[in-house]
């Protein structure tokens, strides 16, 4: 545990490194912390720190840097911004941020969004499309013709799904309007994760060729909603060009835009983000999907109706304005999910 001088000096460290961008001596330390500390103790905590892995010397200087270990404690315990308050983000930015998400299009205020955690963090921004719900207002069976049958699904939304299926067997008009009228009396307006359960647990009370049909219509709904699954639009690469901690590093910058670009990772992080209320951060290698030391995550869920539906964020170097991040994260995803929501 720290004591309330080696924290008072990790929390002036931490958030003049973040200003400045150059490592920290005993001497801007001193005169920083306000503290009446001699050069020789503020050396000996500093060691101390060291010695934790909270900061560490680069070889070029003196002074000293913090170590993602550092940032993560002093975010966790040392941070004092307000997730809720504006303080860090001027109004005329939140203002413009209002004006640009029109709920007109999805997937324009996905795009927008992204744009803007990207301008105003001035590093990349990143969101998850709006996931599909699973859940079915309407279904209904058309035959086709022999043993090949249409699936008609309709969402709350209006969203309809058609996808055909070939059964073991050929269904008779007849057949498929029963199976069509017990899944709609008994079945609609659940999720069909819900429907596969509940179908497992009644099979007996069903008409056998009732139920594999039912079973083969909740199979094909699910499909139909992993292929249109959310996808995840990235903002403002570029930035990290211009970030004086690894925009020289041409190595790491390649992997970073293979990951932009396959965004696969990035879907695996956001979809542990949204499981998580609130602004969530990942500092350096944390998250396991962004594995690099410099690189940081601040991201949130946002709500469409009270249910989440997708994550935003914004990731940028471990030398960030962290309260200044999750400002710009938890308004954008309160302002998304309002446009959203309008619809």
């Amino acid at each position: 545990m720290l004591d309330d001088r080696a924290r008072s000096l990790l929390k002036t460290l931490v958030e003049r490194y973040i200003a400045d961008g150059q490592p920290v001596g005993s001497r801007t330390l001193s005169r920083a912390s306000g503290l009446e500390l001699s050069p020789a103790t503020i050396r000996n905590v500093m060691a101390d720190l060291e010695d934790m892995g909270l900061i560490v010397s680069p070889h070029t200087s003196a002074g000293r840097i913090p170590t993602p270990k550092g940032y993560r404690l002093f975010v966790d315990a040392m941070l004092t911004a307000q997730p809720q308050a504006l303080g860090g983000v001027a109004l005329e930015e939140l203002s413009a941020v209002r004006d640009q998400l029109q709920p007109d299009q999805p997937q324009r205020v996905i795009a927008q969004a992204a744009q803007m955690l990207s301008s105003l963090s001035s590093f990349v921004g990143v969101v998850t499309a709006p996931r599909k719900t699973s859940v079915f207002r309407h279904l209904e069976f058309l035959r086709l013709g022999a043993q090949r049958v249409l699936v008609i699904m309709v969402a709350p939304d209006g969203d309809v799904q058609n996808r055909v299926i070939f059964t073991a067997r050929d269904y008779s008009e007849r057949e498929l309007v029963e199976a069509t009228n017990v899944l709609n009396a008994h079945y609609a307006n659940l999720t069909l994760e819900e429907v596969r359960e509940r179908l497992k647990a009644e099979v007996d009370q069903l008409r056998g060729e009732i139920a594999v049909l039912m079973q083969a219509a909740v199979q094909v709904g699910t499909e139909a909603l992993a292929e249109t699954q959310e996808q995840v639009v990235v903002s403002g690469e570029r930035n990290l060009l211009g970030v004086q901690d690894f925009g020289h590093d041409m190595s790491s910058l390649r992997k970073l835009f293979d990951l932009f670009e396959q965004k696969t990772e990035l879907m695996r992080l956001l979809d542990t983000s949204s499981r998580a209320e609130g602004v969530r951060i990942f500092i350096g290698g944390e998250s396991r999907v962004v594995p690099y030391e410099e690189l940081s995550v601040v991201s949130a869920p946002y709500e469409v109706d009270g249910r989440v539906v997708g994550t935003l964020g914004v990731i940028g170097p471990t030398r960030m304005a962290y309260d200044r991040m999750i400002q710009i994260v938890d308004i954008t995803s309160r302002l998304v999910g309002s446009a959203l929501s309008q619809r």
